[in-house]
């Protein structure tokens, strides 16, 4: 017994070239674009963060840049979510980068002296210039250049994030730092302005 063959369908030759050519008007509508870039508008934004030596639970004494959050450290080995940490270290307030508290970590901070939070377009290329161990004093009017941990991107690629921040308030006493930011949200980009 041979059973009934179905008769095969094609599309009218019609509707393919319609196809084709709405594929196409599309493809040159984003002639020169990039479909993979990331646009992004500078949105510098001002933090709290309270010192490690503070007695108080539940303070936030770390910060995510690629997130853009302040974190609670209750241990500094529990999590890998931070970027910088802020401490009290000879009667002034430091921060440290997960490495200078055990936390296996490629973030670093890289002091950028002389430097408006404005002038600070790029971070640096030298990788030897990123503090990674030793805490560095947050000095007031002072900028920053922070790395973060490299991370999985959007697209599968491991990445490192760039921020800059300057340091608005340093309160040894208190225990606490205000500084104002912002962060590229590109992979491995290490430009701090988007581009034009």
């Amino acid at each position: 017994m041979t059973c009934p063959r179905t008769p095969r369908r094609t599309a009218p030759r019609g509707r393919i070239a319609a196809v084709l050519l709405a594929m196409g008007a599309v493809g040159l509508g984003a002639c020169g674009d990039d479909p993979f870039a990331i646009r992004w508008v500078e949105a510098p934004d001002t933090v709290l963060l309270y010192s490690l030596a503070r007695p108080e639970l539940n303070l936030t004494s770390g910060f995510n840049f690629n997130n853009r959050l302040p974190v609670r450290i209750e241990a500094p080995a529990a999590t890998g979510t931070w970027d910088i940490a802020v401490d009290t270290r000879n009667g002034g307030i430091v921060l440290l980068a997960p490495a200078a508290l055990g936390v296996e970590s490629r973030a670093g901070i890289v002091p950028m002296p002389g430097m408006t939070f404005a002038e600070v377009i790029e971070a640096p290329a030298d990788t030897s210039l990123y503090v990674k161990d030793q805490p560095v004093p947050a000095t007031v009017g002072s900028l920053y250049v922070v790395r973060t941990n490299q991370g999985i991107g959007a697209f599968g690629t491991r990445c490192f994030y760039y921020a800059k921040l300057e340091v608005l308030d340093a309160d040894a006493a208190a225990g606490t730092l205000t500084f104002k930011y912002d962060a590229s949200p590109v992979c491995n980009d290490r430009r701090l302005i988007p581009p034009d």
